[in-house]
């Protein structure tokens, strides 16, 4: 237990100092909310090695400190509903037969920006966001296949 324990505190260090090292690099890409989302690479692995609890815990907290230091209270009501509906295909996907890390981490940046934008489009109350979706759901590929990468390296090289 208490391994397990400081597995989760380590990663959920290593979540926010990727989101903190994230949030200075200036990537504009044209399109609000898009975004490397290396601090997932964290929450991937975590749900690779445990459970969907332990990832959402991880989670909960990257983004709850994430938010509050860099960001604001829109930031963390996006993040918390990517964040959500990511783990969500995520949890259901990665158990299953024929499905990669990477591919698990490919559905989880696309339905993340998807949950952001339908977030988005609550807020706002202006349906015409979605024109955001097809760039938003070719960065959820690009981004889930990167971190999808990153995580098959990294659970490589920790037992």
């Amino acid at each position: 237990m208490s391994k397990k324990t400081a597995y989760l505190g380590l990663f959920a260090a290593v979540a926010i100092i990727f989101g903190y090292v994230e949030s200075l690099i200036p990537f504009f890409a044209g399109i609000p909310g898009i975004k490397l989302g290396l601090a997932n690479l964290a929450v991937l692995f975590i749900l690779q090695r445990y459970t969907w609890r332990e990832a959402a815990f991880v989670s909960f907290v990257r983004i709850l400190v994430i938010g509050f230091l860099f960001g604001n209270l829109f930031s963390i009501a996006y993040s918390i509903a990517g964040a959500a509906l990511s783990l969500v295909t995520m949890t259901f996907l990665i158990r299953r037969p024929g499905f990669s890390i990477t591919g698990v981490s490919i559905a989880g940046g696309v339905t993340h920006n998807i949950g952001q934008l339908l977030t988005a489009i609550c807020i706002v109350e202006n349906s015409s966001l979605f024109y955001y979706a097809p760039a938003l759901l070719v960065s959820g590929v690009v981004t889930g296949t990167l971190i999808g990468i990153l995580v098959t390296e990294v659970s490589k090289r920790i037992p």
